[in-house]
Formats: C-alpha cells, sequence, structure tokens
C-alpha cells in the first residue's frame, strides 16, 4: 500500500487544539484521491502528513501511524530518502521555482535521477509536451503568469519520477482548459500504476478523473465517496446566491482606446478597447498568458501603453505618478501575501490609508465589512488563506477608490470564501465602485459579474452581456 494513514491525530507545536483528528486513508497503487474542504480545516496538514514533512521536520504532537509504501514513515531516514518515493507540488509555485529558466528547473530534477545529458533533453521534450508549455523552456519564472508558474512547478516536480505525487492546490490558478490538461495527465499517471493525491476545491471538474473524494472540515472526515457525491454534500450546505438588483449608472471609470503593451517583441495586449462605468462588475477570462494581469496593471499604473491611451476617472494615465493614480484604483493581486508585511491585521489597514494621508479611524468598520471584526490586533500569518485575501480587499477598500482591481480574488477559496467575496464585491458595486475582476471560475463569471470579457493572444476576443 504506497499509502497507509490510521487514526493520526496531530497538533502543531504550540498548538491548542489537534489539527488532524482521527485520519484513516488507504491509498491503493494507481489510484487518484481528492481532498476538499473549507480552509483551515486540514488539507495541507494532511498532505504534509504524506510527505513525511510532520513527522521530520515538525515538532508537533502526532498521534497515529502513517506508513509509505509499507515502511513507517519514521523509519525513513528524514525527508531526504523520502524524496525518491513521494513528491509534492505545493499551492505557492513561485516558492518552489528557483532557477533562471524553465528548462533548468525541470532538467535539475532530471540530473538528480542521474540521468545522462541526451537522456535528460529527451526527457525535458517528453514533460514539457505532456503540459504542453514547450514554449516557456526559456522563459525566466518571474516573467510567467500565476498558471504558468504552476505549470512549470508540476513539471520539475514530475521530473522526480516519485509514485506518490502530491499536489496542493497546484492548479488553483490554471484556466480551465489547462486544469483539464493537468487532471488528464494526472489520471493518466495513475492508470500507470502511480498514486496520486490532489487538493481542490473544484471538485466537479475533478470529478471526471478521481477514484474517490474525501471532505475535510476540522480536521476530521466528515465525507466520504465519489467526487459527484462529495460536491452535492457541500452544495447543499452553502446558501443562496443573491443577485444583483442595480445596473451600471452610466458614469465612466476607465476609458481604454487601442491599448497595447509590448514586452520587447511580444504584444501582450494587443489593440485593447474597453469602458468600465460606475456601479458594474467586469470579469475577465481567459487561458494562462492571454494577456489579462498585463492589462489589469494598467489601471493602477503599474505599467503603462506602449500604444495606445487611458483614462481612470477623466485622468490621462501615461505620465501620471503611481501614487496619483493609485487615489483612484485599487488593485488586490491573486497572492494576498504579496500585499501583506505587517505584523497586525490593523497595520496592514492604517498602512495604505497613512501613505495617501487619510484618517484611520475607518478601520474597524472596514474588517467588520470584510468579516474580519475583532481581529484587528491578529498577525496576518496566522489567518487562514480566505481570511488573508478578505484582509487585503479591506486594505484597498479603506482607501475608498472609485475602481477595485481584483487578480483572481478566489483562488484557493472554498466555495463559502468564494462566495463572501462576491457578496462584498456585489456590495461595493451596488455602493457606485467599478469592479474588475481576473477569474478562471467561468461559472463564477457569469453569475456575478455584468459584463465576461474573454481574452486571448492580448486581445478581447468577445463580450459577453449578464
Amino acid at each position: 500500500m504506497p499509502i497507509d494513514i490510521q487514526n493520526l491525530s496531530y497538533t502543531y507545536l504550540r498548538g491548542d487544539r489537534p489539527v488532524l483528528n482521527d485520519i484513516s486513508v488507504s491509498l491503493p497503487a494507481g489510484s487518484m484521491l481528492v481532498i476538499t474542504g473549507p480552509s483551515g480545516s486540514g488539507k495541507t496538514t494532511l498532505c504534509r502528513a504524506m510527505a513525511g514533512i510532520l513527522s521530520h521536520l515538525y515538532s508537533g504532537r502526532l498521534e497515529g501511524s502513517i506508513s509509505v509504501k509499507g515502511k513507517d514513515i519514521m523509519a525513513y531516514d528524514g525527508v531526504e530518502e523520502l524524496y525518491y518515493e513521494v513528491s509534492m507540488v505545493f499551492d505557492d509555485a513561485d516558492a518552489q521555482l528557483i532557477f533562471t529558466t524553465v528548462g533548468e528547473e525541470i532538467s535539475t530534477s532530471l540530473r538528480n535521477r542521474g540521468f545522462s545529458r541526451s537522456t535528460t533533453e529527451e526527457e525535458l521534450v517528453r514533460i514539457l509536451g505532456l503540459l504542453e508549455i514547450e514554449d516557456l523552456v526559456d522563459r525566466p519564472p518571474y516573467t510567467l503568469s500565476g498558471g504558468q508558474k504552476q505549470k512549470a512547478a508540476l513539471a520539475a516536480t514530475l521530473a522526480l519520477g516519485t509514485d506518490i505525487l502530491i499536489l496542493d492546490e497546484a492548479t488553483s490558478e490554471l484556466d480551465e482548459a489547462a486544469r483539464g490538461v493537468v487532471f488528464s495527465l494526472l489520471r493518466q499517471l495513475a492508470d500507470e500504476g502511480k498514486t496520486i493525491i490532489l487538493v481542490e476545491h473544484m471538485i466537479d471538474e475533478a470529478a471526471l478523473y478521481a477514484d474517490a473524494c474525501i471532505l475535510l472540515e476540522d480536521g476530521r472526515i466528515t465525507a466520504s465517496g465519489s467526487a459527484e457525491e462529495v460536491s452535492r454534500r457541500i452544495q447543499e450546505s452553502l446558501h443562496p446566491v443573491r443577485r444583483r438588483t442595480t445596473t451600471a449608472n452610466g458614469d465612466r471609470l476607465i476609458e481604454m482606446q487601442d491599448l497595447v503593451h509590448c514586452y520587447g517583441d511580444l504584444r501582450a495586449v494587443d489593440g485593447v478597447n474597453l469602458t468600465l462605468r460606475r456601479g458594474e462588475i467586469i470579469a475577465i477570462i481567459g487561458e494562462n498568458g492571454s494577456g489579462k494581469t498585463t492589462l489589469v496593471k494598467h489601471m493602477n499604473g503599474l505599467l503603462r501603453p506602449t500604444e495606445g491611451s487611458l483614462l481612470i476617472s477623466g485622468t490621462r494615465c501615461h505620465d501620471q505618478s503611481v501614487s496619483l493614480l493609485s487615489r483612484h484604483t485599487g488593485l488586490v493581486f491573486q497572492n494576498p501575501d504579496t500585499m501583506l508585511f505587517e505584523d497586525t491585521v490593523r497595520k496592514e489597514v492604517a498602512f495604505g490609508l497613512k501613505n495617501i494621508g487619510r484618517d484611520t479611524g475607518c478601520i474597524e468598520a472596514v474588517l467588520a465589512e470584510v468579516g474580519l471584526g475583532g481581529r484587528e490586533e491578529v498577525n496576518p500569518r496566522h489567518l487562514s488563506r480566505g481570511e488573508r485575501q478578505r484582509l487585503a480587499l479591506a486594505c484597498v477598500i479603506a482607501m475608498g477608490q472609485d475602481v477595485f482591481v481584483l487578480d483572481e480574488p478566489t483562488t484557493g477559496l472554498d466555495p463559502v470564501e468564494s462566495l463572501q467575496i462576491m457578496e462584498i464585491l456585489m456590495r461595493l458595486a451596488d455602493e457606485g465602485h467599478g469592479i474588475v475582476m481576473i477569474t478562471h471560475n467561468p461559472g463564477l463569471a457569469t453569475t456575478y459579474a455584468d459584463r465576461v470579457i474573454r481574452m486571448n493572444n492580448g486581445r478581447i476576443v468577445s463580450i459577453e452581456e449578464a
């Protein structure tokens, strides 16, 4: 049995209660398991347990047993020996990509297996093809979109050739087509005898490929069975979606005309015309690398047009400072951790307010609005992913800009947390703000947006009205 866990409970050092509670999971070779559940339910901790990270690198209290390939996990000579049996793709691809190019990331894993130069080159071509990222081989990781980074991290992990592969929300930033490629590949690997563990919130898609699914809640397995059965259980627990009752009132907050942005010879944005009106929610969808993030970075001055024109709240943006444009537009990045660096929630919200000379007396009210009331003195690093996402949103809401731009606001969030974020965005739109969100969730886009804009190769290829 590649993975066998019996009656596992785990409490982190200085933790006041178990993060995992009486977990039993047995996975035969050739199986694919999906793990889902709310943020903070113990999914990542369970992955760390399966990879041996808890047993060998953490000092918490572990009860029960874990075996890998029939061998007690403590009998392995640390994670160095387990490295040859179990590999893990983490939810933060940036933390795994350390070399100068994607090709070097993958080749390093192959060389660590003792492959010759010619075999390494052959395997590199094969793995790039499996994930359809041949065009990224010479790209530095920092130039990639979030989804492209996740594909690169998965490719480097596949190159290790382990029989057990764990993916901890490693597809969260992929578009729908790319997720299908990855899920199909994982199914193929399972059919070849590997054991696959996939932590995933979008289990409706994964259901087509997985053998089984478990639902973790508060550290316990509360449901198990097919992915369809567990998905139905989750949907039954959600409250009905509130539909918006207001519409955009016509004031133009953003006006783009023939906007072009080039990275060298690459036209990442190619002749975009777009208007955002007050009270409107726009969703931008498209494949990874289609230009979505490049486009929205123009909206607060992080990027300047190579050609074309851009007005924000009537202000021509080409020669304005970022600090001036930030008074009109707030940007929430897809990874909230890139925005959070203070040691309390209160200080995070206060930072932006002080930068623009605004009073900090609104902090409690704004935190209450995003469901973080009473958490003012908590260290942001102690919040769940969903809570950190709402904190990042609170930081820009507090500044009171006309436009809020969110790059993948529900990435890595469970259905309840996603609904909380969308309720906040609908409320902001009802108050007269303009909302632009990038998303890889087509259902979310069509449910909440007034217009859904699809991009491909830097261009807008379709606009769907609500």
